[in-house]
């Protein structure tokens, strides 16, 4: 096994299409004066969805993880291997993370390139953190992290037991699965369900020149990486028993 190449290759590009993607539908929903301004949630639900699509396609080789939380709940669960000859190793789990992260980073920069002009104009500089990274409607530190673990431990578990079903029904099955928990479970947190999702673009916000974007919100960033870790750990230990 090469980590670099069965690994840290298609889960950096897996990643990273699932950010631009993502961050790319959120921005043309919330940023001034762009051709889908004020889409709504369902936009942003559908539009995650189909980057969860092309992101798992881009990462197929790897086991197509592009979230630590489901790298953790595969290695939670007692499974042999992260993907066919890759084993579910602690130090593979930890390059599967590096590799999602820095595949996030890269995502949110090129959505915001992508948008560089909407960003520049005058905005609340939530919305321009919006973009990048979740926040809840209601802060409460505990309750949003018990929103994330329930939704992740959603995603992981179901995930986790498509191999329980007949027939194959990958990337399409996890980027219906997104949408629907966007839509069910997304309104407090908005639902990050994915550690790098949330941190590598929060890093991103932090460091790229964008006028008038304030805080990155360091104090919540906390609860979208823990909370799916948590949720997705208790998904994989919850397969491994039944």
């Amino acid at each position: 096994m090469n980590a670099f190449t069965d690994i840290m290759v298609p889960e950096f590009l897996g990643t990273m299409i699932l950010i631009l993607g993502g961050a790319g539908v959120v921005a043309n929903a919330i940023l001034p004066r762009t051709k889908g301004f004020n889409g709504g949630w369902l936009m942003i639900n559908f539009g995650w969805g189909l980057a969860v699509f092309a992101g798992v396609f881009v990462s197929m080789s790897s086991g197509a993880h592009i979230n630590p939380a489901v790298t953790i709940g595969i290695f939670s669960s007692g499974a042999a291997e992260f993907a066919d000859g890759v084993p579910a190793t602690f130090v593979n789990m930890l390059v599967y993370w590096v590799s999602q992260l820095l595949g996030a980073f890269v995502g949110a920069v090129l959505a915001y390139l992508a948008y560089k002009q909407h960003f520049d104009l005058d905005a609340d500089p939530a919305v321009k953190l919006g973009v990048f990274s979740t926040g809840p409607e209601i802060r409460s530190y505990a309750w949003n992290f018990v929103t994330e673990a329930i939704a992740t431990f959603m995603l992981v578990f179901v995930i986790l037991s498509f191999a329980n079903w007949p027939g194959d029904m990958g990337p399409l099955a996890a980027a219906l699965l997104v949408v629907g928990i966007g839509a069910s479970l997304g309104g407090p947190t908005g639902y990050a369900i994915n550690p790098a999702r949330d941190f590598g673009p929060r890093i991103a916000h932090f460091v790229l020149p964008i006028p008038g974007k304030g805080s990155s919100d360091w104090a919540y960033s906390w609860v979208p990486v823990l909370g799916p870790l948590v949720g997705g750990a208790l998904g994989g230990l919850l397969v491994a028993v039944l």
